[in-house]
């Protein structure tokens, strides 16, 4: 009889595999996908916060053209709601004949031109969504976009909303960063001049990056969430170097460096301390620099050290459905003190320089996956813990403290760090509390 538990990994024992024999169960590519309400919205492309489609629309003035079944564009109802999004999203719905013949080809340029039409101003780009009805049918969007921008006179981008592409080469989130940077054209370089890339929302106002930069003589700071109109969108092509924050932007830099010239560097989002200064040393020397992190250190130290005399011995799951890596916050989280029990996220082989410094803290660490079949068995009540981080991770344990740590600001450096522990700080002393 088949024993029906999760499939669960210690960290010794992955760490002992290696990243060349990572289990099957580990990875979403290698069977049947379960999409638990754990990780449902993270996984969809068409995800909650910045999935394709409010991605789509991350250049200033920008509409979206969806084009698909109506059942593709049901949670776009939902975000259209949100504020400053409900005159932006239009709808191609795709029928019967559409799906057999590829008939609606022929019409998106014709319904782009009527969406231009009923707008009261006109609008930078129509950015083009399309879903896995078109890569099925193998669609040259390209082609059929550029009929469309000579329809217009205007910038018509695709963007591909292709759940079938998630394990590809170009996933949907790596391919629309790509494409919202398009349309840059290549200008004279300002020196001072450096762009972040990497997320759909600016990083917190109070973060640390922003000084470093100062310090190695920057003076304009370009996020594209942070453009106030297309001309400042457009100024970003003005950048001496991008600074990439988050992997998936890093098509969208090689785009860039190819069209336009400008060379990237990247930072990992990191939560060990002595990992951040390091890093920061390495990119001011890299710039021909250097920078005085100690205020910001010295900070983060302390709260640090407050954190472990406070909550030491504290249990906890880790999740991937949070502002960091789940592997690497573990290994921070275990360093500060914390005992964290479960870590629930698919493992890649870049994952390995973590997993191998937490066998030697942490090594009974158990790993799942979100995606797992397995994880149907999964029940929070067998494996108690007092703290969990992030969405999934709080879905199976109902009754610890949580914290979702998904703002759409995103955290870096020391003040991620800092703000991290100040929101752990409040869900445990709320719990007590209660």
């Amino acid at each position: 009889m088949t024993q029906r538990k999760p499939y669960a990994i210690t960290v010794r024992e992955l760490a002992r595999r290696g990243r060349g024999d990572i289990p099957s169960d580990l990875v979403s590519s290698a069977h049947l996908i379960y999409n638990s309400p754990a990780a449902l919205a993270f996984n969809s492309p068409g995800a909650q916060g910045f999935g394709v489609k409010r991605a789509g629309l991350a250049i200033p003035g920008s509409v979206m053209l969806l084009v698909g079944p109506g059942c593709c564009g049901r949670n776009t109802t939902i975000l259209s709601e949100m504020g400053g999004y409900s005159d932006r999203f239009f709808y191609y719905i795709m029928d019967e004949t559409d799906i057999v013949t590829g008939r609606h080809l022929r019409k998106i340029p014709q319904a782009v031109a009527e969406v231009v039409e009923a707008l009261p101003q006109e609008p930078t780009v129509v950015m083009i969504c399309m879903t896995c009805v078109d890569a099925l049918l193998g669609t040259d969007m390209e082609r059929v976009c550029r009929k469309a921008e000579a329809k217009v006179g205007l910038p018509v981008v695709p963007c591909y909303m292709y759940a079938l592409t998630r394990e590809g080469r170009k996933p949907p989130m790596v391919d629309v960063r790509r494409a919202i940077y398009s349309l840059l054209e290549r200008d004279d370089r300002d020196s001072r001049t450096v762009n972040i890339l990497g997320h759909f929302a600016p990083l917190r106002d109070t973060c640390e990056l922003y000084g470093v930069l100062r310090q190695l003589g920057i003076r304009q700071i370009n996020e594209i969430s942070r453009c106030r109109d297309f001309a400042e969108y457009k100024a970003m092509s003005k950048a001496n170097f991008n600074v990439i924050l988050h992997p998936e932007a890093r098509l969208a830099a090689q785009d860039m460096e190819k069209r336009l010239g400008i060379p990237s560097i990247e930072l990992t989002r990191l939560y060990q301390i002595d990992k951040i200064r390091s890093q920061y040393q390495a990119f001011a020397g890299a710039l021909g620099g250097a920078a005085d992190d100690t205020v910001w250190y010295d900070e983060a130290a302390a709260d640090a050290a407050e954190a472990a005399k406070r909550y030491g011995g504290t249990t906890i799951a880790v999740g991937e459905m949070q502002n960091g890596n789940a592997f690497e916050m573990a290994l921070a989280l275990t360093q500060y003190g914390f005992v964290v029990k479960e870590i629930y996220a698919s493992v890649s082989p870049y994952d390995f320089a973590y997993i191998r410094r937490l066998e030697a803290l942490s090594p009974d660490t158990e790993v799942y996956s979100n995606l797992s079949p397995s994880m149907l068995y999964y029940e929070g009540g067998d494996h108690p813990v007092e703290l969990t981080i992030g969405k999934d991770a709080a879905y199976y344990h109902d009754d610890a403290a949580h914290v979702f740590w998904d703002e759409e600001i995103q955290p870096f450096g020391y003040d991620g760090l800092r703000e991290l522990l100040r929101q752990i700080s409040a869900a445990l002393e709320g719990r007590t509390a209660r």
